[in-house]
């Protein structure tokens, strides 16, 4: 059990002992503020977001259905908290998006190649020296004991996932314990695991690329698909490729382009009332974890995590979706070339290199940052599919072929809680069957 795990128990513990657990037992049913004017194409959807809020899964839900080039429809219930009085869940409404945050920057290491800065199989080390001499463990389960790397870790393995990095919500054994030791946690949920894990987690993002270099991998770059924090390695590359930090990167090539007025790594005090209580479970019963009002998200993060760091609305997240599906451009504003954005959304995993999904039904593949699937899905996504979800369940995937996207925010830990990913496909492919 790792520490930030150790802790957020122990937080939990202590908000049940102060009758937090009683007072959600105590509360009464939520009032859903479902849209009035739903399409009836999209019925089983709106039933479905009504569904979660009447049978107290979440106090509220919002998701943003796109199709062809229109505006996204948002369909939605519920309130911010379960508290009484709590705002309205809207298309406006902040949601922890975390491993959602996997996407951007992959796209933006997309941009940096289209621009001749990046290249897709260039060398890390060309921008973070650190990298040139990397080792990998002989048995992880075992100990420590590594030999030389044969294959230096590229920008191709960052974005798939292949570069033989570790994950502390993945990795076991003894490389676990050096990744908590040396602060490699780039990840925000509680105020109680934040303030420990600040203790011992590099300040910047150039300092965490640098540690994580001194560490063994898991496997041989290349060779293997396991998910990691090659992304938060990935935006220290970025930084250094185009010259600048790598959120005003993130700010200048994408969230301003798309007008994406409701993005942040730091939720600004002005915008703080429209954030939402994170919650986990005991059981059934909710307990939040992150309240709103004093989130840790209304402070800096140590740095900016490209794996797991954004803030958004799900009417943002759909304008970034939209981009993809239109090939680069919305609203009259290209960022990415089609070609760029083709190439991203397609299978960029190395040559005999797996990606499996246990809940697919056709075989997948991994582009920049997000799953691909490779066939069409029966009643299901079509080919080309592209998408990922977060650790808070928040769930979002574009169909280029079929000009169709969605986004889903709900804000609850575990993510697998609620099977929300199954029940929305299903209720979202049965409305546009018809």
């Amino acid at each position: 059990m790792t520490k930030h795990r150790i802790i957020l128990g122990s937080a939990m513990i202590a908000l049940a002992a102060t009758g937090a657990l009683a007072g959600q037992a105590k509360r009464k049913p939520v009032v859903t503020r479902a849209a009035a004017t739903a399409p009836a194409a999209l019925t089983q959807s709106q039933a479905l977001v009504k569904s979660y809020v009447d049978t107290h899964k979440v106090p509220g839900i919002v998701a943003a259905i796109g199709q062809g080039n229109a505006p996204a429809r948002l369909l939605s219930a519920g309130t911010l908290s379960f508290d009484a009085g709590a705002p309205a869940a809207d298309g406006g409404s902040l949601w922890r998006v975390y491993s959602m945050t996997k996407p951007v920057t992959a796209m933006a290491a997309m941009m940096l190649i289209e621009d001749g800065k990046l290249k897709l199989d260039q060398p890390v080390s060309d921008f973070i020296p650190a990298f040139k001499n990397m080792t990998v463990l002989v048995d992880p389960a075992k100990d420590l004991t590594a030999v030389p790397a044969k294959t230096p870790i590229t920008v191709r393995h960052l974005l798939t996932h292949t570069a033989g990095l570790g994950y502390t919500i993945i990795t076991t054994g003894p490389l676990l314990k050096e990744y908590e030791k040396n602060g490699i946690v780039p990840f925000t949920s509680t105020a109680a695991v934040e303030q420990a894990a600040r203790v011992v987690r590099p300040k910047t993002l150039q300092e965490f690329a640098n540690r994580v270099a001194t560490l063994p991998l898991i496997a041989e770059p290349g060779t293997k698909w396991s998910y990691s924090i090659s992304l938060d390695v990935l935006g220290a590359v970025i930084e250094k490729a185009s010259g600048m930090p790598f959120d005003t990167f993130l700010q200048t090539r994408i969230f301003t382009p798309l007008k994406m007025d409701s993005t942040y790594f730091t939720v600004p005090k002005d915008a703080a009332a429209r954030l939402v209580t994170g919650y986990t479970f005991f059981g059934a019963n909710p307990v939040p974890i992150d309240p709103g009002a004093t989130s840790v998200f209304l402070q800096p993060p140590s740095f900016p995590y490209g794996g797991a760091g954004l803030v958004m609305s799900a009417s943002d997240y759909d304008r970034f979706l939209h981009m993809l599906q239109n090939g680069g451009t919305l609203g009259g504003v290209r960022v990415m070339k089609r070609e760029t954005v083709a190439m991203a959304m397609s299978n960029l995993l190395p040559t005999g290199v797996a990606y499996k999904d246990s809940s697919a039904k056709v075989p997948m593949g991994f582009g920049a940052g997000g799953s691909v699937t490779l066939a069409d899905t029966p009643g299901g996504p079509g080919k080309g599919t592209y998408g990922w979800g977060g650790a808070a369940g928040t769930i979002a995937w574009v169909d280029p072929a079929r000009r169709q996207r969605v986004t889903v925010m709900v804000n609850y830990i575990p993510a697998g809680q609620w099977p929300l990913r199954t029940d929305f496909m299903k209720a979202f492919y049965a409305d546009t069957a018809k």
